[in-house]
C-alpha cells in the first residue's frame, strides 16, 4: 500500500546571507553605513485564556397586599436585607442597582423590585446568595449568575497574548542561532500579522438550559481566549562567544 504523500515544509526560521556593503563616498561624505550582518526571519505564536472577572446576579422581590402601604414596606424590609448582607462582605453599593415598579391588580396593591449586584470576588458571590436564599426563603428569587469580562480584562488578555507571541518568536529564532554557533543580535522588525479571540462556548452545552449548567460550567463557558502571531526580524552577531556557552 502507498503511503500517503507528506505534507508540504514549513519554513518558520530563515538566515540570510549579508547583504552586498554599500560603498561609502571617497571624502568622508555622509553616505549611509554598511548594512550590519546578516539576518534571522522567524514567525511565532501564542495562546492564552482568561476567566471571567465579573458575574452579575439579579434577585426579585415581589408583594401584593390590600394597602399600598404594606406591599411598600414588605419590599423595602428585604430590599434593605439584601443591600446590608452585600455591604457587609464588600459589595461596593455602586455595584448594586434597584429598579421598583409599584402597580394595582385588581383590588390590591403589587410592588416589585430586582436588584443587581455585581460581584469580582465568586466566592463573596456564592456566600451572600446563599445566605439570601437561606434567610428570604422563597420570598426572593435569585437568578443564575451571568459571567463576563469587563473591557479592561479583555484588553489584558490581547496585551499578554502579544507580548507571549514575541517571546516565543524570540526564543525560536535563539534556538536557530544556537544551532549554527551564532548569537542573536537585536530585533530589525517586529510585526503582528494576525490575532483571534473567541468564547469558550461549546458545542455540548448550547443545547442545555442555563440553569441545567453548574457554576464552573457557567465559568466556563465565559472564559475568553485569544492567539496572536507574530513575524519578526533579528541581526545575527558572530560566532557565540565559548565562555559564554560554559554560562
Amino acid at each position: 500500500m502507498a503511503l500517503p504523500a507528506s505534507p508540504p515544509a514549513r519554513v518558520f526560521a530563515e538566515l540570510l546571507p549579508a547583504p552586498a556593503p554599500t560603498p561609502v563616498p571617497v571624502g568622508g561624505g555622509g553616505g549611509l553605513p554598511a548594512p550590519s550582518g546578516r539576518e534571522v526571519h522567524v514567525s511565532g505564536s501564542a495562546e492564552l485564556s482568561a476567566c471571567p472577572d465579573r458575574a452579575r446576579v439579579s434577585l426579585r422581590l415581589s408583594s401584593r397586599k390590600g394597602a399600598a402601604g404594606e406591599a411598600r414596606s414588605s419590599v423595602a424590609r428585604r430590599l434593605e436585607y439584601i443591600a446590608q448582607t452585600a455591604r457587609q462582605r464588600g459589595v461596593p453599593e455602586e455595584n448594586m442597582t434597584v429598579t421598583e415598579d409599584f402597580s394595582r391588580v385588581e383590588d390590591t396593591y403589587q410592588m416589585e423590585a430586582e436588584v443587581c449586584v455585581i460581584f469580582s470576588d465568586f466566592g463573596k458571590m456564592q456566600s451572600v446568595c446563599n445566605l439570601l436564599i437561606e434567610k428570604l426563603g422563597t420570598s426572593v428569587t435569585v437568578s443564575p449568575p451571568h459571567f463576563y469580562h469587563t473591557p479592561e480584562a479583555a484588553d489584558t488578555l490581547r496585551r499578554q497574548v502579544c507580548v507571549a507571541a514575541v517571546g516565543n518568536t524570540r526564543r525560536k529564532a535563539q534556538e536557530v542561532c544556537r544551532l549554527f554557533g551564532l548569537s542573536l543580535g537585536k530585533p530589525l522588525l517586529i510585526k503582528e500579522e494576525e490575532t483571534k479571540e473567541w468564547g469558550g462556548h461549546t458545542e455540548g452545552h448550547l443545547s442545555n438550559s442555563p440553569n441545567s449548567l453548574t457554576l464552573q460550567e457557567r465559568i466556563q463557558n465565559a472564559t475568553a481566549y485569544a492567539s496572536c502571531r507574530v513575524f519578526a526580524v533579528f541581526e545575527i552577531k558572530g560566532k557565540e562567544n565559548r565562555r559564554n556557552k560554559l554560562l
